[in-house]
């Protein structure tokens, strides 16, 4: 079953770049860069360390504001779990706050925290915190409570029931919140680089379409699909680490919640 996973998997690798390279050869280069050219590309800017220069930058701003929104979007669910009045009462302001585009909250940033790294953290934390947040209150309030009442019952503390109860049951659903506020964090750093940067991957793609140099700008957007792939592998490896005891749902399936 894994070796047909694995032999599907690569079939559409090809097929993908088979439509690439069919793409190129139809517009031409000027269009369409070819699979080759960008690979020779890559190599060359591996080579110089230009590409590994941006890529770190844009990796930084991704990583800083995944952790300054994702943190905070991962406790606060189980602090208002104990708190449903002051829930009830946020409930139609963080809705709101999710509702807003966070894209054009981009260029207050810039002009509140400059050019540098901060407008970028400051982004990608307003799309992540959202996403995580929902997705763990989602997995709070789907705590069986008949769970929780037994367990008050046979009298465990609050911070039992949150450890050895909602801290179970909720973590799927933080971290399908993770999985999805991923590849946003990396976006988000992009864009960022779009609107105001003279570093990072984003740069590289504004650079080169200035230039009308679509190889750069393909080894961009490749670049930033190995680093998508990359942390969605991290994250689904740790996922499957913290989760072991529970059962799988099927071949190179994820734990699902409420599995």
């Amino acid at each position: 079953m894994k070796l047909q996973l694995t032999v599907d998997r690569v079939l559409i690798l090809v097929l993908c770049i088979a439509a690439w390279q069919f793409c190129s050869m139809q517009w031409g280069l000027h269009w369409f860069s070819s699979p080759l050219k960008t690979t020779n590309r890559t190599i060359e800017l591996l080579g110089n360390g230009d590409l590994l220069y941006h890529t770190a930058y844009t990796a930084k701003a991704a990583l800083y504001g995944f952790l300054v929104g994702g943190i905070p979007g991962l406790l606060l669910p189980f602090a208002l779990r104990r708190s449903p009045v002051v829930n009830a009462i946020l409930d139609p302001y963080l809705a709101a706050g999710y509702g807003v585009p966070k894209l054009a909250l981009a260029p207050l940033f810039v002009l509140w925290f400059g050019i540098d790294l901060e407008p970028k953290v400051a982004l990608v934390a307003s799309l992540v915190s959202f996403l995580v947040f929902f997705s763990t209150m989602a997995g709070v309030q789907a705590v069986n409570g008949q769970y929780v009442n037994m367990a008050r019952v046979a009298g465990a503390s609050e911070r039992d029931i949150a450890r050895h109860i909602v801290w179970p049951g909720a973590i799927p659903y933080a971290f399908a919140g993770f999985r999805i506020a991923a590849p946003y964090s990396i976006g988000g750093a992009v864009v960022g680089e779009l609107i105001s940067s003279n570093r990072g991957l984003g740069y590289m793609i504004q650079a080169g379409a200035t230039d009308f140099d679509t190889t750069t700008v393909f080894v961009s957007l490749f670049t930033l699909t190995i680093i998508v792939v990359i942390i969605n592998w991290l994250v689904a490896n740790l996922e499957r680490w913290l989760l072991r005891w529970r059962p799988r749902t099927g071949a190179g399936a994820s734990w699902v919640p409420g599995a």
